[in-house]
């Protein structure tokens, strides 16, 4: 039995499902799901049973259709960037620079603050049903948890501009189209889709995995010299045991078991 509120978790071949489950809400964040949100994913990093993580909603109408909007409808300018802070640090950061891979799965509508959740992950699946957008200007808001930053990385800035600006939705062929998602399948097909992809990646090295993430992670980041972070993780790289398995495996013709040191 899960011992959250507003998520379902379990754990299977690695591979660790965070239901966000609040159907009668869409699954709106508000402050309790990312805060079990937080804990769940910090619990993921850390369980060494786990490999990765896909995140996804529960029931067939949404992935994340918002932030819970009654919860801040009274913030002034301090709390809101208050709020927007302690999400950032706590979930959409915390996912984005994790050591360990997150697929978001998206079924249904992913507005706001939950497309921003799915931004943050490092791959994006979608259903065919799915509609996603960010519409915080109808709400006299912009996007606060990283849809401007994560957005624009994605798909270029005059696309960007266009969802923010009209806080229209796009549909998920389009959002393929746009590089914002890198697949689409059916609703049916969507979980086993990411956790087909979730097995590709746990047959890899999960040292080499981390600093993967690391290293792309570092293009992004203005202060930081990304190919001076890739030449010393490569070069860390060759001190671990991953590495000689990895080798030889491949001079031995079989499948490597890494060990993750």
């Amino acid at each position: 039995m899960s011992m959250f509120e507003n998520l379902l978790t379990h754990t299977e071949d690695r591979i660790h499902h965070i239901i966000i489950n609040r159907p009668s809400k869409l699954n709106a964040l508000n402050k309790n799901t990312l805060a079990e949100l937080h804990t769940a994913i910090y619990d993921a990093f850390n369980n060494d049973n786990v490999g990765g993580i896909i995140i996804s909603g529960s029931g067939e109408k949404a992935f994340v259709a918002g932030a819970d909007i009654a919860e801040f409808a009274s913030y002034d300018s301090k709390q809101g960037e208050e709020m927007a802070r302690r999400g950032h640090r706590t979930v959409f950061d915390f996912i984005e620079n994790g050591p360990k891979p997150v697929i978001a799965a998206i079924n249904g509508f992913a507005l706001g603050g939950g497309l921003e959740l799915a931004l943050a992950c490092h791959i994006r699946i979608a259903s065919n049903n799915a509609k996603m957008g960010l519409p915080e200007v109808s709400l006299g808001l912009i996007p606060g948890y990283g849809g401007t930053q994560r957005l624009t990385r994605l798909v270029g800035r005059g696309r960007a501009l266009e969802m923010i600006l009209t806080g229209d939705m796009i549909s998920a062929e389009d959002a393929h189209a746009y590089g914002l998602v890198n697949h689409v399948t059916s609703p049916v097909e969507l979980i086993p889709a990411a956790e087909a992809i979730m097995d590709r990646i746990l047959s890899r090295a999960p040292l080499a995995l981390a600093s993967a993430i690391a290293a792309v992670n570092a293009s992004t980041q203005p202060d930081v010299n990304g190919f001076e972070e890739e030449i010393e993780l490569f070069g860390k790289s060759f001190d671990t045991q991953d590495f000689k398995e990895g080798v030889s495996a491949f001079l031995e013709k079989r499948k490597p078991a890494f060990r993750g040191k």
